[in-house]
């Protein structure tokens, strides 16, 4: 398997979608995760770029992640929709 590089993360109530790529840009990962294992599945990630779309939500995410040593950045939702296509 190859090392995960960068990770997005769609965030929504209950089941967060999570999207791996390596250096590549090659999607490496495709995992569905619930409210209550988002910190677990990062904790065991080696540091990483994770990227999310900023919301209210995503800031309390983006710190809690961080404290775990990756990089956070918040996409606003106008950039979002192109990484969806």
């Amino acid at each position: 398997m190859s090392e995960i590089i960068t990770v997005g993360l769609d965030l929504a109530k209950n089941v967060f979608q999570v999207h791996g790529a390596d250096a590549a840009g090659g999607a490496v990962l495709r995992k569905k995760l619930r409210r209550t294992q988002v910190l677990g599945f990062f904790e065991a990630l080696p540091p990483c770029v994770v990227a999310m779309e900023a919301c209210g939500g995503a800031h309390y995410w983006g710190r809690e992640i961080g404290k775990l040593g990756h990089e956070v950045r918040l996409i606003p939702p106008a950039y979002v929709k192109p990484f969806v296509k």
